[in-house]
Order: structure tokens, then sequence, then C-alpha cells
């Protein structure tokens, strides 16, 4: 590529803070001498708070080896899904490299990938996760008792309860329906099929979720404190009204279960625009955006640190009743949406996320009528 011969070039410095990579300078003695936005975000800590500080107080690798590559600064080093501990996050996969500035002994820029979150939000393989989530266990894991009864009681106690109270019962007839009218996608869809999308209210489906929990809730007060932070700019999100119910349903009750032993459960929602997310699709090759981020977070103890790499793998769970279902139903939901759902840990915080990414409509409506179906 060429520029135009009044083209100024701009500052190095500018280039690298716009990279979406983690990039690190290092001063002799691998203290961190400036980094760039991104490496901001990885660390989850200001330029200002860690300038001057040992990268092995934030950042301590498993293999002995690889660090003491580190202290040899005139030999570049390159390597691929090496484990970590980052410092208040736990443990990363990681793809590092690390290579000396010219002329400049002692010094060295790191850079970092971390392919804990770019697993979450890979393509889907296909593979037998799938399979199992089309059968009979997705029906008993979502419905314990016959619709068909449930929907009838309903509408006979339409007749008989008071004005004030018609609205519960008509909220159990619309889950009923909700619920029904999964399962029914559910049945039809094959292998190389995906559900239907459309525009859709995020918060309309998310005040919707916490209706259905308030109501089987009953009257008794809800432990956990629920806190919400919905940003009402938001514009319209493609995927599925029903979908989008059933994925915030379970994260939340997810949430609330997995903090209920806390002194002060605290279980939060928010949404907000994260305009930096991209999804390379694998049906049309072109870059898609997921700008939308819908979070669960909760105050518990977080999930065993042996399973975090497998929460969303059927027929995985710590729940002594659990069948394994909930997550990898909801990362089915969320990828039939064209979206991804990612899983953090936050030690130093004492906080657990489940962010949700999720497409505009306005931006992927075009695309929709030109998709393939998923292999």
């Amino acid at each position: 590529m060429s520029l135009a011969p009044h083209t100024a070039l701009p500052a190095a410095s500018r280039l690298i803070a716009s990279l979406p990579q983690a990039v690190v300078l290092l001063e002799p003695g691998l203290r961190i001498a400036s980094l760039n936005p991104a490496a901001e975000q990885f660390f989850g800590q200001s330029l200002r708070l860690l300038v001057g500080t040992p990268l092995q107080d934030i950042l301590s690798f498993s293999d002995r080896r690889l660090r003491n590559r580190l202290d040899d600064y005139e030999t570049p080093v390159s390597a691929r899904e090496v484990m970590v501990t980052l410092k208040g996050k736990g443990v990363r996969r990681l793809d590092i490299n690390v290579a000396p500035v010219a002329d400049t002994p002692g010094w060295q820029v790191l850079t970092i990938h971390d392919n804990t979150a770019t697993e979450a939000l890979g393509d889907d393989s296909g593979g037998p996760d799938n399979a199992v989530l089309r059968g009979p266990e997705i029906m008993a894991h979502e419905i314990k008792n016959p619709l068909a009864g449930i929907r009838g009681a309903a509408q006979l106690l339409a007749r008989k309860v008071e004005d004030k109270d018609r609205a519960l019962t008509e909220l159990i007839t619309l889950e009923v329906d909700r619920i029904a009218n999964l399962i029914d996608q559910m049945q039809k869809l094959s292998r190389r099929t995906t559900a239907p999308v459309e525009a859709c209210n995020l918060h309309e489906a998310a005040r919707r979720a916490l209706d259905v929990l308030s109501a089987a809730n009953g009257e008794a007060p809800p432990r956990a404190k629920l806190v919400e932070e919905f940003d009402p700019s938001l514009p319209s999100v493609l995927g599925s009204p029903d979908a989008l119910v059933q994925v915030i349903i379970n994260l939340i009750a997810n949430a609330l279960e997995a903090c209920g032993s806390e002194e002060a459960p605290r279980v939060s929602i928010r949404t907000r625009f994260a305009s930096g997310l991209q999804l390379h699709t694998s049906d049309s090759g072109e870059p898609v955006r997921l700008p939308v981020e819908l979070r669960v977070t909760d105050n518990g103890p977080g999930v065993d640190p042996a399973m975090r790499d497998h929460i969303f793998e059927p027929f995985v769970t710590t729940k002594k009743s659990g069948q394994g279902l909930g997550l990898p139903l909801v990362r089915k939901l969320v990828r039939d949406m064209n979206g991804r759902i990612t899983h953090e840990r936050d030690e130093e915080g004492g906080l657990t996320h489940f962010r949700v990414h999720l497409p505009l409509a306005r931006e992927t409506r075009g695309r929709t009528s030109r998709r393939r179906p998923a292999a």
C-alpha cells in the first residue's frame, strides 16, 4: 500500500494504541514501562498504576523455563497456549510474543493474545455438543410437568381469581406457550438449520425474564439483592425474543443459586454498548460486529477452576441434582442468534461474570437473508 505524497505517517505510539492486542513495553528487569489501552483492559489496571511494576507481580507463568527465557532479553520468544495466572483474574490461556527493542539493550516488547475469551467466542464445531442438545434431555431439563395441564389449570384459575391477580394467570399461559414454542423449534432443528431471528428489544426480554423469576418466587422476597443496570439507549438486537428470555432466565437463576450461601448475596444484570467486539462468521466470512453486551454478575464463590473451561459442555455441573444442560442450552440459543457467550471470574473482586454479546438488527438484517445453513 502506497501513501499519497503529502500524507503524513501516524506516530508509532498512536499505531500501537490502536492495536486490539495487548502490547507491553518492558524495561530492564522485566518491569512495565508502558502499555497500550488493550493491555490496560487485559490487566484491569491503568497505565499509571502499572508503570514500574515487575511483570511477575501481575502475570505468573506456570512454565518456569518460559520465565527464564524472558530474562534473556536478546532472544525473541514466541509461545502458544501458555497457562498463566493473572492477578485478580485467575488462570488464563495465552499466546505471547516477546522481542528485543532494537539498539536498546534490556528493553523488550511483549504482546499478549488471550485465548480464554477467544475459545468461548469461537464458532461451533458442529460436534457432539449439538447432538446431545437436541432430544428428550432438553425437554426434561426445561419442563418438569405436562405443559397442557399447566396451561389448562391457568385458564381455569383465570375465571375464578380477581382482576388484580389475573395478570399472573396470563403470565403462566404466556410462559407455557413460549416453552412449548421453544421445544417445537428444538424438535424441528436439524444439524444444518438455525432458529429464525428478528429485531428484538433486549430490555423487553430482560424485563419479561425478571417477571417470570419474580412470579416463580411467589410471595417470598428473594434473598439476593437484584440490581438492574440497563442502558435505555441501546438499539434493537438481532435475535429470537423467546430465546432471549430463556437465556436471561437461565443465567439469572444460576447466579441467584450460585450466591445463595453468601452473607449478602447480590446479582446484577447490565446492558451496555461494547463497540470493539467482532466475529468472523463461518457462513459468509464477513465480519459481524457484536456490540451489544448483556452481563449477569453474582458474588458467589464461582466455578471450580478445574471446570471453568468446560462449563458450556453438556453434563458438566457442580450441582448435586443438576443435569448439566442449562449452560450448553444457553450457548446454543445464543449462537443461533449469531451471538457469543463468555464466562469470566474476577478473583480480586469476588465476582463471576457471564457476558452475552449480540449483533445489531440494523447491521445484520441484510445478511440474514443470505445465511446458509450452519454446518
